[in-house]
């Protein structure tokens, strides 16, 4: 029999509240349970004591026993230092744009690099106009 520690949803409608118990994995969330260890009312300000009651003693019990938690209750046993914080989830890829996408992306940000160091290359690099040129502009504005 592998054994669970998970939450059982208790409550109104929209006013959850959990209880935390130990239960055989293939029974239903809301169904029969070995034992109640505490409960979670979410509800309740962060910071409440009633927001969360664990009887450590208890849940260290079952642990030994090979019990294992569910993903929220490890992080409420992680706080109370009974196990190591359970792995997140890992995002899946779905969320990033496809490689051409990523091609443009990156084609784009070179493009953005090279004018900015264009644009911060100092004046003078550009060849200066040819003295020929500065008298022919000079003539132009005194026949007007």
């Amino acid at each position: 029999m592998s054994l669970r520690i998970r939450l059982a949803r208790g409550g109104a409608k929209k006013r959850p509240f959990y209880r935390i118990v130990v239960a055989d994995s293939r029974s239903p969330r809301d169904g029969r349970f070995i034992e109640k260890i505490g409960f979670h009312n979410p509800m309740v300000a962060k910071d409440h004591p009633d927001r969360l009651r664990l009887d450590v003693e208890r849940a260290k019990h079952w642990l030994s026993v090979g019990a294992t938690a569910s993903d929220r209750v490890g992080r409420f046993l992680a706080a109370a230092d009974l196990m190591p914080m359970p792995n997140q989830k890992r995002q899946t890829a779905k969320h990033l744009p496809k490689a051409k996408a990523q091609e443009r992306a990156a084609a784009l940000e070179e493009a953005k690099k090279a004018a900015a160091e264009a644009a911060a290359a100092p004046a003078e690099e550009a060849p200066a106009p040819a003295p020929a040129e500065e008298a022919a502009a000079e003539e132009t504005p005194a026949e007007a």
